[in-house]
This record gives C-alpha cells, sequence and structure tokens, in this order.
C-alpha cells in the first residue's frame, strides 16, 4: 500500500525527494503532534490511520478529522505556521514515510509537484473538517457511527481493524455508554462484528444506507480535488 499523494508525483519527483524520507512504523497512540507544540516531522501514510482532534482545556477531546494513506499529516507547516492549538495521533497503527519540517521547508517549495498537490489536499481536509462539524451537530450517533467506520475502512483499505470503545467515544464526542449502546444496535442489525477490540464491518451496504450524507460528501470532495478536478 502507498501513500496516495505520493503516488501521483512524477517518478523525477518522487526520485528528488525520496533521499530525504523515511520509512516509519507508526504505532498505536502515537503523537504525531503535540497541541501548541513545536512540530518536527510531517508525515505520508502509507497504512493506517491518524486522528486530528480539538482539545479543550479540561482535557476533552473530540475528532474533527481523519488521515490515512490519501494525505499528510503536518499540514500547518504548508501554511507557514510551525504549531497547532490541537493534536494528532494514531487511531489505527500502520507505517508510513516521514520528512523533517527543515526538508520540508527546503525541497517542497511553491513551484514544486508537490506543493501544487498538496493544496488540492488541503482543501479537500478543510472541506472533511466543515462537513465533521455539521455532522457533529445535525446527525444521530448511529448514522455519525456509520460513517467513522465506513472512512476508516476506506482508509486501512480493509473491513477489519482494531478499536477501543475509548477511542469511538473520543472520536464522535460522547460518553462511552453511547458508543456500547450504538454498536450493539448495529451488531444485532448484523451490520458489525465487535469482539475484544476489533472491528469487522460485515455489511457494508446496510452501513452506507444508515450513515448520513456526510460520508460521500467528503468522499466525493477528495477524489475530485486530488484528482486535479
Amino acid at each position: 500500500m502507498k501513500n496516495q499523494l505520493l503516488a501521483a508525483l512524477s517518478p523525477e519527483e518522487y526520485s528528488r525527494l525520496a533521499p530525504y524520507m523515511e520509512v516509519v512504523p507508526l504505532e498505536l497512540k502515537q503523537d504525531l503532534y503535540i497541541r501548541n507544540q513545536p512540530i518536527e516531522y510531517v508525515y505520508f501514510l502509507n497504512y493506517g490511520v491518524a486522528s486530528m482532534l480539538t482539545v479543550m482545556t479540561d482535557g476533552s477531546a473530540i475528532e474533527v478529522a481523519t488521515v490515512g494513506n490519501e494525505g499528510m499529516v503536518g499540514l500547518p507547516i504548508l501554511l507557514g505556521a510551525d504549531r497547532i492549538p490541537g493534536e494528532c495521533f494514531i487511531q489505527v497503527a500502520g507505517s508510513g514515510l516521514r520528512m523533517t519540517v527543515d526538508a520540508f521547508k527546503t525541497n517542497v517549495t511553491t513551484d514544486s509537484q508537490l506543493y501544487n498537490l498538496l493544496q488540492r489536499y488541503t482543501q479537500a481536509l478543510f472541506n472533511q473538517i466543515a462537513q465533521s462539524a455539521a455532522c457533529n451537530r445535525l446527525h444521530s450517533i448511529e448514522q455519525r457511527m456509520c460513517r467513522w467506520l465506513l472512512m476508516t475502512a476506506d482508509r486501512v483499505e480493509t473491513d477489519s481493524f482494531s478499536l477501543t470503545q475509548e477511542f469511538l467515544s473520543t472520536m464522535l464526542g460522547v460518553n462511552r455508554s453511547s458508543v456500547s449502546l450504538t454498536a450493539s444496535i448495529l451488531q444485532r442489525a448484523g451490520l458489525i462484528e465487535y469482539v475484544r477490540g476489533q472491528m469487522t464491518i460485515l455489511d457494508r451496504p446496510g452501513l452506507e444506507d444508515i450513515t448520513c450524507e456526510c460520508y460521500q460528501v467528503v468522499r466525493a470532495e477528495f477524489n475530485r480535488l486530488l484528482n486535479g478536478k
């Protein structure tokens, strides 16, 4: 599996950047950046899922976006910032390529192919964040859980992945009892199997029937923008 942004580069552009990239494992709960701390690396995920969180002063948090092999973690660097009042960590373990901030700034210049591609990716991510804000306010927990499961499966390209109720409650901004109840409803309907922290999607079309419009909107915008349209 390969990062889609890097896969879209010409062989010449990729060869130019490759010496500055390091293949790294991405462990469960690994921090990729910390709230208000200088960002040291940008990451191009090959496999796994990273979660971007907004964190309140009391420590409560909610997910605002996810990043998989379609994207990059570290967009504040592209936009001229060196830190952000949010957090990003690995929610589904995997692997990827990382580049130091200095190497990124030196090699990903405004006239580079990757810079232009990342501009479109940034817009797609902004769209995801805006849609998530609306979804969290307007749609049911059941719809939101289905959206989140479908988006995660898209990013890891498998229908089975590790997932705890603690993670899901943070991702959805609800308590664990609400997560447990909603997961039980979906499981009794034969849509998922959830055993010992392992989530398996059994009926993808069934989840797509239940989820809100947000899943298809975000998916369509990523496909459109990353294909240069």
